[in-house]
């Protein structure tokens, strides 16, 4: 069975068997271990990298290719490109001609690339002694490179060279003190992973108000680095939520979806929130006093808050039956889904759908806004289903098919072991703080 698991998780697991005795806590900051050498317990909100082999793959469907040392015999000229610049002019600033440049391009796709360059971007042109260009070079992104040489023929040839990519595996933990955001930051995850974890848990957990202090958190995820150099975190491998004593828990299947350890479905028929929010201003009530009109009047759905211009995601799949400006809704859109389902969005500053069109779970429909009567920025979010509205925040939504058969009893033992390792790095930060 272990043999059958991605090359790069069995050597994951296999150095974690190892090293999990132990438990190699280094702090990921050399400064910091001296600092705190002397310390005998972790600290809360501190980051600590897992120690773990380091794996090394290659994108997928390129291949890596090592970047050919520049020929010292030749004169390197860089130039800026500048605002307003063609590539012609790019290439005079060199005094490479028009019919070299041409000749180039003409060498196929890769060199196309020349075509779309930008302001504050470089290229660096190798000349010869008589002045002739016989090497050119194009920093395209921090992976890649475009490489041009003149040929023994005189003629050239153009290659987009890939550096070879590093996967390391981290794992990091933490206790909410506060807010969830603000703990998931001290823990040291990123914005970017800190939304990616909502949206992993986020059929099952509201951020904004389910979420309690004492709550737990573990997450391992990649991150990637080219020539020893850090370029980006990778995806979230595995995750762990402890809320209010309920323990929730994801890994990431070679499909891209997130599934239960034991392969069932987390992915439910519509989002628990569609819209990446700060926090509720304001509650599923039907005896809500009304902060506008001084009385009471039912509250019918959800308040999020959030900046305005916030994306608005579509929480399940659907045909917008309505999408107009309309009195106290301001800007809104309807949904209809099956089972006699139907979703509303109001106060929109941006509609980006019309009356008509079909969308799928997550499609951007619009932006956050205050149009309508309102008192300040947010996006009020309804539930309907028969004609009867439903509290969007503990409706119960239909589960996404599991894995099956032998594909589920492969991610199942996968899973376990994945979600073993978080535990033991969980239990050491809690245990050191307690």
């Amino acid at each position: 069975m272990f043999s059958s698991l991605p090359t790069k998780h069995r050597f994951i697991i296999a150095g974690l068997a190892t090293f999990l005795s132990v438990l190699l806590l280094i702090p990921s900051d050399p400064a910091e271990a001296s600092k705190d050498s002397d310390k005998s317990s972790l600290e809360i909100g501190k980051r600590y990298s897992l120690a773990v082999p380091v794996v090394t793959d290659s994108l997928p469907q390129t291949q890596a290719n090592t970047l050919p040392q520049e020929d010292n015999s030749l004169e390197w000229v860089s130039v800026e490109v500048k605002k307003g610049d063609v590539l012609g002019a790019v290439f005079r600033k060199a005094n490479i001609d028009a019919a070299t440049m041409q000749a180039i391009l003409d060498t196929g796709k890769d060199a196309k690339t020349l075509t779309r360059l930008f302001p504050g971007e470089q290229l660096e042109f190798g000349l010869a002694s008589d002045g002739s260009l016989q090497e050119l070079r194009y920093t395209i992104s921090n992976l890649k490179t475009l490489v041009v040489q003149r040929t023994a023929e005189g003629t050239f040839t153009a290659k987009q060279l890939q550096k070879e990519i590093e996967v390391r595996t981290e794992v990091v933990a933490g206790v909410i003190s506060g807010s969830f955001w603000g703990s998931a930051m001290k823990a040291g995850l990123t914005e970017a992973q800190i939304l990616d974890l909502a949206n992993v848990f986020g059929y099952d957990i509201d951020f904004a108000l389910d979420i309690h202090s004492g709550d737990t958190f573990s997450v391992m995820f990649e991150r990637n680095y080219a020539e020893g150099q850090y370029i980006g975190n990778g995806a979230i491998l595995a995750a762990q939520f402890t809320n209010q004593g309920q323990v929730y828990q994801a890994v990431r299947h070679t499909d891209g979806n997130y599934y239960k350890a034991d392969g069932g479905g987390m992915r439910q028929a519509f989002l628990r929130a569609p819209v990446n929010f700060r926090y509720v201003s304001s509650n599923f009530n039907p005896r809500r006093l009304h902060p506008v009109l001084g009385k009471i009047k039912a509250h019918n759905g959800v308040d999020y808050v959030a900046p305005m211009g916030t994306p608005i995601m579509a929480a399940g799949d659907g045909k917008v039956i309505e999408s107009a400006m309309k009195g106290a809704n301001g800007n809104y859109v309807v949904i209809q889904h099956a089972n006699n389902i139907q979703t509303k969005y109001l106060h929109l500053s941006k509609r980006d759908v019309k009356r008509g069109e079909k969308v799928k779970q997550g499609d951007i429909i619009g932006r956050l806004g205050a149009t309508g009567r309102v008192t300040g920025a947010h996006l009020h979010y309804e539930f309907v289903v028969g004609g009867v509205h439903r509290n969007p925040r503990t409706v119960k939504l239909p589960q996404a098919e599991p894995l099956q058969g032998v594909a589920r009893v492969n991610f199942a033992n996968n899973a376990k072991q994945l979600i073993a390792q978080l535990k033991s790095h969980e239990s050491v930060v809690l245990a050191a703080n307690n």
